[in-house]
């Protein structure tokens, strides 16, 4: 399965993405924001298989995450997620560097698929 990044400022939500993440399989490990998200991309033996994060944060958002991301690993895949129409708008341009950006709020399910679709899309 697959090793996974979430940044997200809210705790309650990491937890969610995590303990549904796990369940599946999956290797995650969290940040409370952009900034400590880029030093765990950073940092040595760190070898994710996918970003998660939120666009709306403190200290960095999930855009300049993607961007710095992108730079450090331009083959890791990137999720975006975001509650605010106008955070969805200001991902358009990204299309180049992120797979998808997930509407909040989202089921387990569509997390799930989300996650599904684009390791399978970097897999094949």
């Amino acid at each position: 399965m697959a090793r996974i990044l979430i940044a997200d400022d809210e705790e309650p939500l990491r937890g969610f993405i995590s303990r549904g993440l796990q369940l599946d399989g999956h290797t995650v490990e969290a940040a409370c924001d952009g900034a400590e998200a880029l030093d765990m991309l950073a940092a040595p033996g760190a070898d994710y298989d996918l970003l998660l994060t939120d666009i709306r944060m403190p200290m960095m958002d999930g855009i300049e995450l993607a961007l710095a991301a992108a730079k450090e690993r331009p083959d890791l895949p990137i999720l975006l997620m975001t509650g605010y129409a106008d955070q969805r708008e200001r991902a358009r341009n990204l299309e180049a560097l992120i797979r998808d950006v997930l509407t909040k709020p989202f089921s387990l399910s569509d997390l799930r698929a989300a996650v599904h679709e684009t390791l399978l899309v970097v897999t094949s």
